[in-house]
């Protein structure tokens, strides 16, 4: 019977371990769910969609236009001598004789059209459209691998932030620990008369101070644990990191001179941007010239009224029928040309205004620039700086522990005093909070680095 308690112990225990094994969340998954979730890729990516789109739509432009019409009606046809224009269209087209008098002889009529328009030579207009609808798609699809890129740098420096306040979050609560056994240690020194009771006190000072700091890590892994959910788009949550990344450093950073900027997520926005705002200006020149156009129309009516209706005006049917079939058509064809001469004089100060718009692209470029190459200098020198601590602190540590043993020893046996104790307990947690924190500064350095040569494989490969 109690081999089998043992067994069943054993396999939930097992099961227990697997479970929540599986729920560790590696720093790719970290990625993959952000880069899916968020918000702002989403976005960025519909904008890229319907740049897309209008490509196409441009291409179609060049089509020429060909409508259909019919119309139906039935009402009378008197007319009248004297200028006369339908302002905002409400003018009827009503056409007939100009009678003495008014009647109200009424008759069906139709209107049947056919209409063709093309503007088939305008000097590359067409064209550039195309070209100016293609450039905002490349600047679309530039400014969605930017933000995913930005992105990723953004996650991996806030799962790493994460790993280290858990790290942070244990050596405080050790350090707890210690503290809550010295004043346990001090009250039975105290009770039996062994230590004053200002040792207590400073004991008790020194636990809470402890449990105070503890709970500051506490509250700081949960804030970084909320930042991190927030940029992979899940709800705020306790996450179960995969630990690994910071028992290990990577082994080497590449050089500032085997990095291009070239290709960098961000300067090849600003390129796409400055592209765009060139075809504008190439789009703007092409409306200096005219345009030639090709019209062909056909048209056929129907009239209740007869072709006697002039001399006799009972020469008129009400029959629906004999009103809308047709009974006369006329065609047209033609080539025209259109030329806004005052045009030009316009063009000058709105094609002067795209050159500055160009330039002020171009500085905003050089300076994205600037500051790239004033990264990547940063981050060789928190390399430097993060490896030249790294090599330190197992000497700190190792040298903070054998003091504190040696001085809680020296206490317990009444050698030494609390203060001493104390200062060895501080340099301790001094050392092991060092210790967290320099493994990640190097992971740090790193993605510095990756964030401003535009290359996230140059920390992604040393995971």
């Amino acid at each position: 019977m109690l081999s089998r308690a043992f067994i069943a112990a054993v396999f939930s225990v097992v099961f227990y371990s697997t479970a929540h094994a599986q729920e560790v969340l590696s720093l790719q998954s970290a990625l993959e769910t952000a880069v899916h979730n968020y918000g702002s890729i989403k976005a960025k990516e519909s904008y890229r969609l319907s740049s897309q789109e209008s490509v196409e739509l441009a291409r179609r432009q060049s089509l020429p236009n060909l409508n259909f019409s019919i119309q139906q009606d039935f009402g009378t046809v008197n007319g009248q001598n004297g200028p006369l224009y339908g302002f905002g269209g409400y003018g009827t087209a009503s056409s007939g004789l100009p009678l003495p008098e008014q009647n109200w002889n009424a008759a069906f009529g139709s209107l049947y059209l056919a209409n063709a328009n093309w503007e088939f030579f305008s000097f590359g207009k067409a064209k550039q459209r195309i070209k100016v609808a293609e450039s905002k798609t490349q600047r679309d699809t530039r400014d969605l691998s930017d933000e995913v890129f930005q992105h990723k740098v953004k996650v991996a420096a806030a799962y790493i932030n994460v790993l280290a306040a858990k790290e942070l979050k244990l050596s405080y609560e050790k350090n707890l620990n210690r503290t809550d056994t010295i004043r346990r240690i001090v009250e039975v020194k105290e009770r039996n008369g062994l230590v004053p009771g200002v040792d207590l006190s400073l004991a008790k000072a020194d636990y809470a101070n402890a449990m105070i700091t503890y709970t500051k890590a506490k509250d700081n892994e949960q804030e970084q644990e909320n930042k991190l959910a927030q940029l992979m788009g899940t709800p705020s949550q306790e996450f179960v990191l995969d630990n690994t990344l910071l028992q290990r450093i990577p082994t080497d950073l590449p050089v500032g001179a085997d990095i291009s900027l070239e290709n960098h997520p961000l300067l090849s926005l600003y390129k796409s941007r400055i592209e765009v705002s060139e075809q504008e200006k190439q789009l703007l020149k092409t409306q200096y010239y005219p345009s030639f156009s090709m019209v062909g129309i056909i048209q056929t009516r129907a009239s209740g009224f007869g072709n006697g209706y002039a001399q006799n005006q009972n020469d008129f049917t009400t029959s629906y029928w004999d009103g809308i079939n047709p009974t006369r058509t006329n065609y047209l064809i033609g080539v025209g040309i259109s030329w806004n001469l005052t045009q030009t004089f316009r063009l000058s100060k709105e094609i002067s205004a795209q050159d500055y718009t160009s330039q002020g692209l171009k500085h905003e470029y050089d300076l994205a620039e600037q500051q790239l190459k004033a990264q990547m200098d940063l981050s060789e020198t928190k390399w430097k700086n993060s490896l030249t601590v790294y090599d330190q602190v197992p000497v700190q540590l190792k040298s903070a522990n054998d003091a504190y043993i040696q001085r809680s020893v020296l206490y317990k046996n009444g050698l030494t005093d609390l203060v001493d104790l104390s200062q060895a307990i501080y340099a301790l947690i001094r050392a092991e909070t060092d210790r967290d924190i320099a493994v990640s500064n190097v992971w740090n350095a790193l993605l510095l680095k990756a964030a401003a040569s535009g290359d996230f494989s140059v920390f992604e490969s040393k995971l």
